[in-house]
This record gives C-alpha cells, structure tokens and sequence, in this order.
C-alpha cells in the first residue's frame, strides 16, 4: 500500500485505529482524518501527527477518500459503509495494512467462535519456545498487528513467528492477507445483527484461509458440522490436515491418554492443567499448528505442563466467605458461557448482560441445572436473564451493582460467575475492560 499524498478516513479509534494510524504515518501518510464518536483521549498524539479529529456525520461520509481504514468494532452492515462501498471506495482494516507493510513473515491465524484467545496465546508460548524475541501475539488479543510491526521492526525484519487471534470482523475486508498455518476452531450462533445474518457470520470465517497457497496449512476440525458445511461451500485451495477428539482417524486426535500428532504422540494427558474438554481441543489445534512451525515435541509437552489458563476465561479471581469469583467476560455468546458452566455442578450465581446482540437463550436454557440464580446488567441485562429464567431473574443497572446483588445471595459454597454471554460495546471498550473492572470490584469486597 502507497499511502504518500492518500486522503485516508479512519473509523472508529481504539487500539486497532491508533496503531494503522501510527503505522500509515510511518509510511507517508500526511492527509488522515479520524472520525470518533467517542471521547478521544490520544487527542495530543494524534494532533502531533497531523490527525485531523471530526464527529461522525453524514457530511464525513459523503466526503472523497482514497482508503477507508474500519475499525473492527464498526459493524460491516452499518449504512455509511454501504453509502462508501457504493462510490467504489476501497475499505480495508488494520491487520490488512500491517500484513502489507511489513516484510514476509510466518503466520498463524486463528478463528472461530470460542477458543481463539485460549488457542492463540498456546501457539505464542510454543512458538516462544523455538524462536524467542522472535515470537509475537497479537490481533484480536491485546497487540493490534501493526503495532506489532512497529514495535519489532517487521518493516525491515523478516522471519518472524506470529500468534495471530483473528476476528470475523478483521476478516470481512481483508484482500491479500495469507498465513502460512491457519484454523476454524469451531462454528457456532454469534454477531448475527453485526453482521447481517448468521449465513453471513459463518462466511466471514472462511476467509481466513482464502489467499493460502498449496503448501500452506489449515487445521480442519472433523468434529463439527457446520465448519464442515461452509469449509464445502468456500473450498480450501491448501493442504488440509484434520483434528478430532472423536476420531482417532484424525491427523491429530487423542488417543490412550495421549495428543496423537502425525502418528507421533506428542502431549500426555495427565500433563494437561487446565480443565475441561474444550481446553483439550484448544491444546490439539495449538500443539498441531506449531508441530508445522518447526516448534519440537519436547517444547510443546514444557509448556502445556506450566499452562494455567489465560485471564478473563473460567479466570479465579478470589475467595471471599467461602464463594468463589469467577470472571469469564470472554464468554461473549451463548455457546462460550455454557462452556463456562459445564465446569461447575451446583451453587452458580451467573452475571449475564451487555451490548444486545440478539442471540436465541433456548440451547442455554437446557444448561442452567448448576445455576442457583441469574443476574442481568446492562442494556441486554433484562431481556437475556428473562429469556433464561423468566420471572425469576434479578435485573440491575451495571457490573457493580450486579456483584452486590451476588453478594447478598451468595452463601459459604456458591460460585460468582461473570459470563456475560455478549459482547461488551454497552459499557465497556472491550472485554478485557470489562473483565478488569469485574476483577477490580470483587477484589474491592
């Protein structure tokens, strides 16, 4: 990408819209306009760079660009898009400018609907083991891509290792972006209004592996059917290797107590830390990926002996009277939270709410025999914790207020769970904020 003398529009801030803004600057850019709707608070930086701050309206979109850089946050079928897409103006995002810019360097990118962020720092630690300061993990997880081109000199250095969470809205407009190992962990019902339909979420995916060359590598899960359903309809144009918890046929499968990868065994069982079966798949797909990054066996088998977790997914945060907290505000569909209350059996007082995404409670109405009481918070906080449990729900305003309510009820046994079931956008910028003020309350009791 040429960005010298380019009027460019970028929408939405954050931490992706920052880091595309600092990398296009790097590279030439002089003539960018971002358009917030939010508070800016790197308004200094970005006047320091020539940044040019306007308010969404229609008179920003009506305007003449070269480039419209999206922020993932922004959802693909919001008007203005359209009204730009129909003047032919190209839109692209930050993990598309930064693939660009920077030299050649090895990719693995991870996506699905759960497991990304748990998969996707599994591989960085394997990775790490191989290749050191040469290891990277960033995305959807933490580190926006471009800043980590910045950061490690990937304009002029290639060759190194990078751990890449990738969202279906990173996804939607990329163009030549191509990893070298790729997965769909799984398919399941999320971002459906997002997106404009769950056809068209389930899509969205599978452009992961659509620029992938022969020799390149994607990881196929057997063990679900609508990955196999929409991996038919947008064929795979690399090598497929596949993955299975149920099919010892699989490439890489389990077997006799061990991870079985390629006919060797690779990871014991009772190495495994973490609990839950999910967590196995996650250890497969990661230990799979890195096997074809040139990461050894023993390296693998190290790390999954220390692998704890990763924060804001089944995370512990505390004991206070004898009810353990526990923060899940990862747990952005339905799919995710029933994940989280497979691991638990009795006493769950479940923190629900966030920005309304629209998803259907019915498949998690048949999961709530652990749960003793639903709390919903927040602008889907009514309507979600009804759908699950009708005139038994309690309903507050917001986290906080949640948390005090769970204190009241909770006796010497019970467990506090955040799982939120949707997405954050309500009242927080992200997850992980959401997750950080949920830990900052409960350590607050």
């Amino acid at each position: 990408m040429d960005f010298k003398n380019k009027k460019i529009l970028v929408i939405g801030l954050a931490k992706s819209g920052l880091a595309a803004i600092k990398l296009m600057h790097r590279l030439g850019a002089r003539d960018i306009t971002l358009t917030e709707k939010k508070e800016v608070k790197e308004q200094g930086l970005l006047e320091f760079l020539g940044v040019k701050i306007v308010p969404q309206s229609d008179e920003v979109f009506d305007g003449d660009y070269d480039l419209v850089v999206k922020n993932p946050g922004v959802p693909p079928v919001s008007p203005f898009l359209k009204k730009l897409k129909d003047r032919g103006i190209p839109i692209t995002t930050e993990v598309e400018i930064a693939y660009q810019a920077a030299m050649p360097q090895h990719y693995v990118a991870i996506t699905g609907t759960n497991g990304k962020t748990t998969t996707t720092t599994l591989v960085y630690e394997f990775l790490k083991t191989a290749y050191g300061n040469k290891a990277h993990v960033g995305g959807n997880i933490g580190t926006p891509l471009c800043e980590i081109v910045l950061e490690n000199n990937l304009l002029e250095e290639k060759g190194h290792y990078i751990s890449l969470e990738i969202s279906n809205a990173q996804l939607v407009d990329i163009d030549r972006f191509s990893p070298e190992t790729a997965v769909i962990i799984n398919l399941t019902p999320d971002h459906i209004d997002f997106m404009g339909g769950l056809d068209k979420y389930y899509e969205s995916k599978t452009r992961v592996y659509e620029n992938m060359m022969p020799e390149d590598v994607f990881l196929l899960n057997e063990d679900d059917p609508i990955v196999a359903e929409y991996t038919r309809k947008f064929p795979i144009p690399c090598t497929i290797k596949t993955f299975s918890l149920e099919n010892n046929t699989a490439y890489a499968h389990i077997e006799d107590g061990w991870m079985v990868i390629g006919g060797e065994k690779i990871v014991s069982l009772d190495d495994v830390k973490v609990v839950g079966r999910h967590n196995l798949q996650n250890i497969l797909i990661a230990a799979t990926a890195s096997l074809e990054e040139g990461v050894s066996p023993a390296g693998i088998r190290e790390v999954v002996q220390n692998f704890k977790g990763v924060e804001h997914r089944i995370e512990f945060v505390r004991e206070v009277d004898g009810v353990k907290y526990y923060n899940d505000s990862k747990g952005t569909n339905t799919d995710a939270t029933i994940t989280a209350l497979k691991s638990f059996d009795h006493g769950v007082i479940l923190l629900v709410g966030g920005f309304e995404k629209g998803l259907s409670m019915d498949e998690m109405k048949k999961h709530l025999g652990c749960v003793k009481q639903v709390i919903g918070y927040g602008a889907s906080g009514y309507r979600i914790a009804h759908d699950l449990v009708e005139d038994a729900a309690i309903v507050v305003k917001d986290l906080p207020a949640a948390v005090d309510e769970a204190r009241k009820i909770a006796v010497e046994g019970d467990v506090v769970l955040l799982s939120p079931t949707t997405s954050s956008f309500d009242q927080y910028s992200c997850f992980e904020e959401r997750g950080e003020h949920f830990k900052k309350v409960v350590n607050a009791l």
